[in-house]
């Protein structure tokens, strides 16, 4: 697997989160890509669902193949009120 790079605003959140390293690591190995982000700038990016026990986990990683590493962004738990309850799309919101 390619290195993993942590942007701080990334591990500032993580730790806010309790979310750890192994979690991120978990969720790039076995997650589910439900969303990229081709034209993001300077490496295209995805949003990567993954599960660690009973809890949903969002990345947002890059790819820098040139270095062969995965610049994670941010971590999250999606919060159930914004986002469909497989955690996949986010729910319509009302006018």
């Amino acid at each position: 697997m390619s290195k993993l790079v942590f942007r701080v605003h990334a591990i500032q959140k993580m730790f806010e989160r309790s979310i750890n390293r192994d979690d991120v690591r978990a969720v790039i190995e076995s997650g589910e890509i439900i969303r990229e982000y081709p034209d993001d700038t300077p490496f295209p990016s995805r949003l990567i669902l993954g599960w660690r026990n009973e809890r949903p986990l969002h990345v947002v990683a890059a790819d820098n193949e040139v270095d062969d590493e995965i610049i994670i962004i941010t971590a999250y738990e999606p919060d159930s009120a914004i986002w469909e309850p497989d955690f996949k799309k986010k729910k319509e919101q009302d006018s």
